[in-house]
């Protein structure tokens, strides 16, 4: 595994020699931008302004404009040379509980690898501290041209460093949850809950994978080979709204809990529709239908009588 950073946990007065490497890697399916006409691969040029030519990447600099247009120009010396405390430390600043860190501000995740043998045992000592302790460490660390806040945690007996973006890059949440009052009630909060027990049941988080990247292969390999492209079949129309949360609810849990091979169980906290009347009760209620029929044929008289009188030529004055 290569090497991302190296330089020193500072924790106190120990010092700890390590190694970051990056821990998570992604699997994207490469795509190069190419002339949709005949595929010819577009390629992006370095060209100068001032010369008007092109130019190698070996001349390539970093600058900066300010805002009355002049341009400063910083060579990778100048970056490397700055004075920055945290340059080469990972410097821990304090101990916190996990749940203080809103996980809206993690970033990027390294591997903490001790640099020599030396570093074992204060290595081990932080690691087994945090671990008794259930709290993680901040502290802040360079990584090339930033410098971040970090935390770090132990994750399967190894620390891991996780950058973090600083507070005030975190956008205010304001005005985007709905602001009118909504009135929750307790049935339909104990549906909801049995719901999310239904669909956690020996949920799996490892056998998750990535359907797109497996449906653009089946197109790269289909465009290979000239056939036909796999399409797949139209989704159902999704309602444009809930009319009604709890018959929503009852039918998301019932087919959650089919999908999972057992028997859909009416919940306790469920509205249950009113028992069929018998006996006497059910013949009393029978005629229902009936009554109905005569009404329209009520009204349909009505109207008749009504179209005759309309019909009817008016007396002369």
């Amino acid at each position: 595994m290569q090497t991302t950073w190296k330089g020193t946990i500072s924790f106190g007065l120990v010092s700890i020699p390590v190694h970051l490497y990056s821990a998570t890697q992604e699997h994207d399916v490469p795509l190069h931008q190419v002339h949709a006409k005949d595929g010819g691969r577009v390629r992006m040029k370095r060209y100068c302004e001032q010369e008007e030519k092109e130019v190698p990447y070996a001349e390539i600099a970093k600058g900066y404009e300010s805002p009355d247009g002049r341009t400063v120009t910083l060579t990778d010396e100048d970056l490397a040379d700055l004075p920055l405390p945290s340059k080469k430390i990972i410097d821990v600043l304090a101990f916190v509980d996990a749940g203080e860190i809103d996980p809206l501000m993690f970033s990027k995740a390294y591997y903490v690898g001790v640099a020599d043998k030396a570093a074992a045992k204060p290595y081990a000592l932080l690691r087994d501290a945090l671990t008794d302790s259930g709290q993680i460490a901040v502290t802040k660390i360079a990584l090339r041209t930033r410098e971040s806040p970090a935390v770090l945690r132990v994750h399967e007996g190894t620390l891991v460093l996780q950058t973090c973006i600083w507070p005030d890059e975190v956008r205010p949440a304001a005005g985007i949850a709905p602001e009118e009052d909504v009135t929750v009630r307790p049935q339909e909060l104990k549906m909801a809950r049995s719901l999310m027990d239904t669909l956690s049941e020996d949920f799996d988080l490892s056998q998750l994978h990535d359907d797109y990247q497996q449906a653009l292969q089946q197109v790269i390999t289909a465009r290979l080979e000239g056939v036909e492209l796999p399409h797949e079949e139209e989704p159902g129309e999704a309602p444009d709204n809930v009319i009604d949360l709890m018959e929503a609810l009852r039918s998301s849990l019932k087919r959650a809990k089919s999908g999972r091979g057992s028997a859909a169980e009416p919940d306790a906290s469920d509205e249950k529709p009113a028992p069929r009347k018998r006996g006497a009760a059910a013949k009393k209620a029978a005629p229902a239908p009936a009554a109905k029929t005569a009404t329209t044929e009520k009204a349909a008289t009505a109207k008749k009588s009504t179209t005759r009188k309309a019909a009817a030529p008016r007396k002369a004055s």
